[in-house]
């Protein structure tokens, strides 16, 4: 009897242990998918009270008055603030070469030597003409002093005196033409070394070694160019310069940085922006009779000479600001033949159209100079989501961020960053049931 019982209860332990395994597995996965759906009923947003669809959201600007600046953009062309022509002041062959083309020179650096041998002899010429007519001077005046007691005696006549006297001014005469031409001598020596004239860069050499220069004309040799600062003409209308000229009188608008003179950019061919801000030096007096163009100049900073003469760019000019002014992105204005109109976004949530005064843009957005308070909220983005909307819904106003900068950016991330963390995660769950 006890060997039948045990029998039986060795033939019925395996069923019963596998029976309560599967009973544990299903108790697990019950367990499992009630927590699942916790979880989400958790991470779903709140419906609203009264059951209906959360308003929908808007991007929206908050006005902010404020003193705009007035840009212009006009084509303009680069120009070398000093440009001097190195020219042979001396007749003759010249020698050698003493520069590199197109490196940068100093003032006074030697450029050329053109052969000095005729000049130096011309000055050894004049050296000795003075030298005799100084031997003259001598003479004559001992001549003169003698005479002098012996007329007071009448050992002499006035004659002979007057003579004397004469010839003594005569030398002098004669030693100052002799310095003259000594001077003369140095100065044609000094040519024969051709230096520069100003400090810059040179270009490149327009005559060679032997080549016969200066013979009844000045050769020009070579040109200097001064690029650090270098100078940028531009040209505006004269209507448009008129009529900026009359808002500054009448106080509509007032001069960019005060007394001081107005900032430049430069815009390169490529359309980047140089880094160095100029100055507005001048405008012209006068209006070409054939465009009706003002000629602008501005100074540029150049100490690498990224800039070179002769370059077109453009010219980002700011000669006015307009104060107490509000700007908006252009998306945000609706303009049409009856008006300029906005979206303004109530504290309540709804939506009222507004009729607004637009100015200039600049960068991108309208300066909106009437209609609009500070602190109103403008829509921006989000119209449409209220075409299939009622009208009068309210919306949700959210802030407004321009597409491509940092925050919005940081507000949209990747999906696949987003994405990556749940599909992880379930591998690592159906690992850690099997394991159960």
């Amino acid at each position: 009897m006890l060997l039948r019982q045990a029998l039986t209860v060795s033939a019925l332990s395996p069923a019963s242990h596998r029976s309560r395994q599967r009973q544990a597995l299903v108790a697990g996965c019950l367990g499992a998918a009630l927590l699942l759906s916790a979880c989400g009923k958790g991470d779903a947003p709140a419906a609203p009270p009264g059951g209906g669809m959360p308003p929908p959201e808007v991007g929206v600007v908050v006005a902010k008055p404020g003193d705009v600046g007035l840009i212009t953009e006009l084509p303009g062309r680069l120009e070398a603030s000093r440009v001097a022509q190195v020219r042979a002041r001396a007749a003759g062959i010249l020698q050698k070469r003493l520069f590199r083309e197109g490196s940068d020179v100093k003032a006074g650096q030697p450029l050329f030597t053109i052969d000095s041998a005729p000049y130096a002899a011309a000055l050894q010429s004049a050296e000795a003409t003075l030298a005799r007519a100084q031997a003259n001077l001598t003479q004559a005046a001992a001549l003169a002093e003698r005479y002098k007691p012996l007329v007071a005696a009448n050992a002499v006549s006035q004659q002979e005196y007057a003579n004397a006297v004469a010839a003594q001014k005569q030398a002098e005469a004669d030693v100052v033409a002799g310095r003259a031409a000594v001077q003369t001598g140095r100065i044609n020596l000094n040519y024969a070394s051709v230096t520069a004239p100003i400090s810059g860069r040179i270009g490149r050499a327009l005559v060679t070694e032997g080549a016969l220069v200066g013979q009844g004309e000045a050769t020009q040799l070579a040109v200097i160019q001064q690029v650090d600062p270098v100078y940028v003409n531009f040209t505006q209308s004269a209507g448009e310069v008129m009529k900026l000229r009359r808002a500054l009188a009448d106080g509509q608008l007032q001069r960019a940085g005060g007394s001081e003179a107005a900032i430049v950019r430069v815009v390169l061919e490529d359309g980047s922006e140089y880094a160095l801000p100029g100055k507005l030096l001048f405008s012209d007096l006068t209006v070409d009779p054939s465009t009706g163009q003002i000629t602008l100049r501005a100074e540029v900073p150049n100490p690498k000479g990224d800039l070179l003469p002769g370059l077109y760019v453009r010219v980002r000019l700011e000669q006015a600001q307009v104060a107490n002014a509000i700007t908006l992105p252009q998306q945000a204005v609706t303009r049409t033949q009856q008006g300029d109109h906005i979206t303004v976004v109530g504290a309540d949530g709804k939506l009222s159209q507004r009729t607004v005064k637009v100015g200039a843009a600049r960068n991108n957005q309208w300066i909106v100079l009437e209609g609009l308070k500070e602190g109103e909220q403008v829509m921006v983005d989000g119209f449409q989501k209220l075409q299939m909307m009622p009208p009068g819904t309210p919306v949700k106003a959210v802030p407004w961020q321009a597409p491509g900068s940092a925050a919005a950016s940081a507000a949209n991330p990747p999906a696949a960053v987003s994405g990556a963390a749940p599909a992880a995660s379930a591998p690592a769950a159906a690992a850690s049931a099997g394991q159960k």
